[in-house]
This record gives structure tokens, C-alpha cells and sequence, in this order.
């Protein structure tokens, strides 16, 4: 059985292994693909795996021998779904490997605005607290989270991971989802439409897929219904944020600030306006990328696999 790895460095660049995958068939592992290799590349192979280069229906199509594409992520929308369903192909995700990993970011980014921590630090080494004064000093106002509203845009089990953190916090939590569900066991929680949830927020932190419905949602209208004191953090994906309109809302004090791990294309062009813009803190997407949560996906991966070959497939995304 051939299997085929399109992208597998940014997953594994050299710390994880890939023996157990060795194990269940014939392997190619490619550290990247161009869109112009990935037909010759995944010609022949029956099991295709991706992370973040595309499977266009174009592609899926002409592929005879492909029975099932796994996505090492939790999103899937780099393959087409409809087309992989026509060709009878199966398609797993790996869901809830990074959930602790994409929390830890997200209060990184919150913490980073009321504390500014690598400013302050930055402003000691540069000596001025050696010249100061006063026993301390601050050059950023320092904020308190306990009392803060954060609004969680996705309630699936990222977006509940945070509202339990925001909790220990003692912060006040407003979410919006597709799917409200029983949440009576949370203290100082409800439920909000995306208006009431961005007009009322400190904090409005993403969690939410990328859909048709998703894409675009923190346009110009949307980003200033929010407070001018508020933060926009978002961990989830690039496209839900409208660049231009965000670089727009920090330089004209619309909102505090963003603090974003994903753009809306990544690797990004060199003139997006939020390089630029002010008070705006941009990661290269590493949310997903310790080495405890790319352990534990390319396990689940591995494990997908091997059901896939026992005939009792797990994760599809395309039933």
C-alpha cells in the first residue's frame, strides 16, 4: 500500500519519527509540495496525507488508485470535500490534538496586552529602570484580567477550554455558537449573538471553523461595534479576519489591539497593512506547533490509518 506524505516538515522538521508509519505500508515522505508536483508526487498511492497543501477536485480526480486522504490538522478545508465524497475516497481529520497547545497561545497573546511583559523587559535591559527614580515604573497601563468580559467567538472544545481558563482568571464569559448547548455548570457565562458579543466584550477571542459563513466575519462593520478599549485575539484562521480592515481599526484607535496567529494567507505577502499597524502582535502560526501537540497528531494520524486499513475508519470528515 503506498502512502504518501505531501507536506510533512512543518509537522515533524526532525524531532518526532515516523517509524510507526513505516509500518503500514510503502512511504514517500515529501518535506513540501508545490501545487505544480502534488499530481506526479500522489500518482499511484492509495493513502494521500496533508496538512496545509491543497487537494483540488482537479487533482482528487485524476487520481485512480487514491482511497483515502488524511489532513494533519483538524480543519480540512484544503481538500476539496464534495469532490473526495464522488470519488468514494475517505477523508479523516485529526481533531482535538491541539486544544491545550491553541489555549496556552491565545492567554499568551491577552497576557502580552495587560502586562507587556517583553516591553517592560526590553525597557530594563535598555537600563531605564537602573536610572529610575522610584523603586518601579510602567510604561504601559497595566491591566487587570478578573472582571474583564472575554467573548468567544466558536464554543466547540477549544473555545471551552479557554472559557474555563478565562474562569480561574475570574473573568466574566459571553460566547456565540452555531450549536448552543447546556453550559448551566459555568458561573458568571451566557449565551450572546455575535452583536451583543462584540459590543460588550473586553476580550473577543476566535475559535470558530472557517466556513462560507465564518469567512470575512471581523470586517470594518463588525470590528467597530467593538469597545475602543477591547482586544481581538484569534487563533482559529486567517481568512475570518479581513486584514485591510483590521490594520484600518487599530491605526484609527477602533479597537486597543490584536494579537492574531494566522492571516488570512500565509506565508503572508511582505506588504500586508497589519505588519504596520499599530499595536498589533502577529506569531507564524504556532498555535498547533509544540512538541507535545505535533506528537500527539501524528499519532492520531498514524492510529487513522491503521483503523482505515482495518476497514473501521475513525475521523471522517466526509461520511
Amino acid at each position: 500500500m503506498k502512502i504518501v506524505v505531501l507536506d510533512g516538515f512543518t509537522l515533524n522538521p526532525g524531532d518526532l519519527t515516523w517509524d510507526d508509519l513505516y509500518t503500514l505500508g510503502e512511504v514517500l515522505i515529501y518535506d513540501r509540495s508545490a501545487p505544480e508536483e502534488v499530481l506526479e508526487r500522489s500518482e499511484g498511492a492509495e493513502i494521500l496525507l496533508t496538512n496545509k497543501t491543497p487537494l483540488k477536485a482537479e487533482i482528487i480526480s485524476q487520481l485512480k488508485s487514491l482511497k483515502y486522504i488524511g489532513v494533519l490538522a483538524t480543519g480540512y478545508n484544503v481538500v476539496d470535500i464534495g469532490e473526495a465524497k464522488k470519488q468514494g475516497i475517505i477523508v479523516t481529520n485529526v481533531p482535538g490534538y491541539g486544544t491545550d497547545s491553541v489555549v496556552q497561545l491565545t492567554f499568551a497573546l491577552i497576557l502580552e496586552f495587560t502586562l507587556h511583559v517583553q516591553k517592560h523587559s526590553d525597557a530594563v535591559r535598555a537600563g531605564k529602570w537602573a536610572n529610575s527614580k522610584d523603586f518601579c515604573f510602567w510604561d504601559f497601563p497595566l491591566i487587570e484580567l478578573a472582571g474583564k468580559t472575554i467573548g468567544i467567538i466558536g464554543f466547540g472544545t477549544i473555545g471551552q477550554k479557554v472559557a474555563d481558563v478565562a474562569t480561574a482568571f475570574g473573568m466574566k464569559v459571553i460566547a456565540n455558537s452555531r450549536r448552543p448547548n447546556d453550559q448551566l455548570h459555568r458561573s458568571n457565562f451566557r449565551w450572546a449573538d455575535i452583536n451583543t458579543l462584540l459590543q460588550e466584550s473586553d476580550f473577543v477571542s476566535i475559535h470558530c471553523p472557517l466556513t462560507a459563513e465564518t469567512q470575512g466575519l471581523m470586517n470594518r462593520e463588525n470590528l467597530q461595534k467593538m469597545k475602543s478599549s477591547a482586544f481581538l485575539i484569534n487563533t482559529s484562521r486567517g481568512p475570518i479576519i479581513i486584514d485591510e480592515d483590521l490594520a484600518e481599526a487599530l491605526n484609527n484607535n477602533i479597537i486597543a489591539g490584536a494579537g492574531i496567529d494566522v492571516l488570512s494567507v500565509e506565508p503572508p505577502q511582505k506588504d500586508n497593512p497589519l505588519f504596520t499597524a499599530q499595536n498589533c502582535i502577529i506569531t507564524p502560526h504556532i498555535a498547533w506547533a509544540t512538541k507535545e501537540a505535533r506528537t500527539r497528531l501524528l499519532a492520531i494520524a498514524i492510529e487513522n490509518i491503521a483503523d482505515y486499513q482495518a476497514e473501521n475508519p475513525k475521523n471522517i470528515v466526509n461520511p
